[in-house]
């Protein structure tokens, strides 16, 4: 077991004690500009590039090992880190600094070139959740003058298979646990008319499946695979005319065609199914989930986020969920440990003996305690069916398809997707015009600047259409409409979007009503619908509808398909609580722009909903 030396190099008294009253009072300074929100973490001595503390020990002489990791493994990394900080690897001191971000995110940075400034601290160790983005890492850069950026060698620290997730009454309504299902079953009551009536169960209305985007998520590009494998019937092996051919462009379409909207993070779905669950109304959000197994006990824990800190803070669901695992064979996240060529030989060192500290008994008991299975894929004391999963299986485990086959794969995603009809609404008032420190622009220039980079995401069957608001824009009306939502209209869109000019108050809810009845009313039943909804502040139309009649209007019956409403609170004035409401009440997600130059990262984040 690896335990810290004692012969440390330690900072003097003195300057520690300077250190933490700087520290606190930063963290004091944070809180107050950024309007008191915390980012999770706890400890003492820096941050983990994303607002978390972590505990360090040496001078600056010593070595500094940053790592990103994936969200959902990255606090408790950091736990491991605290404990193992400070420990001498060839005479030199190390410490361990975590830093969170999701898998994809952090390949198309690490492809494109990393840059501090929109990526966060450069890391020396990259940890996604699954081998497939190294995999695609590599295509990525083949060919590039950055070389090789990842080894050959890249082992597994913590294991997860994939699983279909669904509420355990509907499970059991498909015959759960004693007959296999898997993607096939998914694809059928997708399709059936009846929906759930088919299982004596109308009122649960149409089969809806929540999946990530695979683009950025881990779980979604797994799901996505693995619906590829299962239209083939193979396990291994797919190949590019596997991808093309038209019978699994259909499987894999009508599979998509049941999606209720896609997503950067599972997060998204299980914090909404959480807060559905809450009300008596769990069953009425969605039927399934792809998700890791893991994410399983986590939710069944009353924990969706899966964070350490807050285990037990929230009551256990009414109505768990339980994993299937599809008969047709699922994909690992392995969570591979990759460090990367620019790491000197100081930090190689460090890395290859924090992997030694990551693999020890100790530690692989510290991921099984959070429901990991082990480095080499065993299940641990948790996976159990009393916490409705099964050590047993998955029965056939697949294999990431080989670099080309995989960007392919992406591809033709691209192509079978879900289509969507978005209605972007930005907002114009007055304090958009503000200056953002060290940017030379205002917050209607980085806003506006985000969206247009965003919108390569949309693809050519999306529509997508374009408002602006304060107070007053159009007779009494607080909105007016730039551009109507339609398919190919990006040269519009950017047009309209730089034409965009600050000025007057915030019509926030009368804007939101408006904009919701404006897509339900252009709604197709075959494609996401959703508003974006991007403001810096709060309702400031004194004739306006109250919070509590625009919520009652934006609430949908059991079983009805609705319009959901992705909000942005932007800058540190934006009231993200009446957001988040407004979001949770229609099935979408809140995504927090408080903190200055973050703009960019979550308009792209928003976007791969659709």
């Amino acid at each position: 077991m690896y335990q810290p030396q004692q012969q440390r190099r330690r900072r003097s008294f003195a300057p520690f004690i300077v250190a933490i009253i700087l520290a606190g009072a930063l963290i004091v300074g944070l809180k107050l500009f950024f309007g008191g929100g915390t980012g999770p973490g706890g400890g003492g001595g820096t941050s983990g590039g994303d607002g978390t503390a972590q505990k360090l020990a040496c001078d600056d002489d010593g070595t500094t090992l940053t790592i990103a990791a994936s969200s959902e493994k990255a606090e408790l990394l950091r736990k491991m880190a605290n404990g193992y900080n400070g420990r001498e690897v060839d005479g030199r001191c190390v410490d361990v600094v975590v830093t969170s971000k999701p898998s994809g995110g952090a390949m198309q940075a690490l492809a494109r070139g990393w840059n501090t400034k929109l990526d966060g601290p450069k890391p020396d160790v990259w940890s996604p959740a699954g081998t497939g983005w190294i995999t695609l890492l590599r295509q990525r850069t083949e060919g590039t003058d950055k070389g090789q950026v990842v080894g050959t060698d890249t082992p597994s620290i913590a294991t997860t298979p994939l699983v279909i997730a669904m509420p355990k009454p509907m499970a059991q309504a498909l015959g759960w646990p004693s007959k296999k299902l898997g993607w096939s079953d998914v694809l059928e009551l997708a399709n059936d008319p009846k929906g759930w009536a088919k299982y004596g169960h109308p009122e649960w209305g149409q089969f809806r499946l929540g999946k990530t985007n695979p683009n950025f998520s881990t779980a979604g590009l797994n799901a996505t695979v693995g619906a590829y494998f299962a239209a083939t019937g193979l396990s291994g092996d797919l190949s590019e005319q596997n991808i093309t051919d038209p019978k699994t462009r259909a499987f894999v379409q009508g599979v998509e065609r049941s999606i209720v909207h896609y997503g950067d993070t599972t997060l998204t779905f299980l914090a909404n199914l959480q807060h559905a669950d809450d009300q008596g109304a769990a069953m009425s959000y969605i039927s399934a989930v792809t998700v890791e197994e893991k994410s399983v006990w986590d939710y069944n824990q009353g924990n969706p986020s899966g964070d350490p800190k807050t285990l037990g803070k929230h009551a256990k669901p009414k109505v768990p969920l339980v994993a299937i695992y599809p008969k047709e064979g699922t994909l690992f996240s392995d969570n591979p440990y990759a460090v990367l060529s620019w790491a000197d030989d100081a930090k190689r060192a460090a890395a290859l003996d924090f992997l030694k500290y990551l693999h020890n008994e100790e530690q692989q008991k510290e991921f099984a305690s959070y429901a990991f299975r082990s480095a080499e894929g065993k299940a641990g004391e948790l996976i159990t069916t009393a916490n409705g999963l099964n050590p047993k299986e998955p029965g056939t485990t697949l294999s990431v398809p080989i670099p080309n086959v995989l960007d392919r794969t992406l591809k033709s995603w691209a192509e079978l997707r879900k289509p969507a009809n978005v209605l972007v609404v930005m907002d114009t008032s007055g304090s958009m015009g503000a200056d953002v420190a060290g940017t030379g622009k205002s917050k209607l220039d980085l806003a506006r600047e985000a969206a247009i980079n965003a919108l390569p995401q949309f693809g050519p069957n999306d529509r997508v259409g374009l408002w602006m608001f304060s107070l007053k824009q159009d007779g009494n009306k607080d909105h007016l409409e730039l551009v109507p939502m339609g398919k190919n209209n990006r040269k519009a869109l950017v047009s309209k979007l730089n034409g965009l000019i600050p000025n007057g108050g915030t019509g926030l809810y009368d804007t939101t009503l408006a904009s919701y009845r404006h897509v339900l009313a252009h709604k197709s039943r075959d494609a996401i619908n959703a508003v974006v909804f991007l403001t810096d502040g709060k309702n400031e139309d004194n004739n306006s509808i109250s919070l509590d009649t625009l919520l009652s209007d934006l609430r949908k019956e059991s079983g009805q398909e609705t319009v959901r409403v992705f909000t942005i609170a932007y800058g540190a004035d934006a009231d993200l609580d009446t957001l988040k409401t407004i979001s949770q009440t229609t099935d979408a997600a809140a995504y927090d722009s408080r903190k200055a130059g973050s703009i960019d990262e979550v308009f792209t984040a928003v976007i791969s909903n659709f």
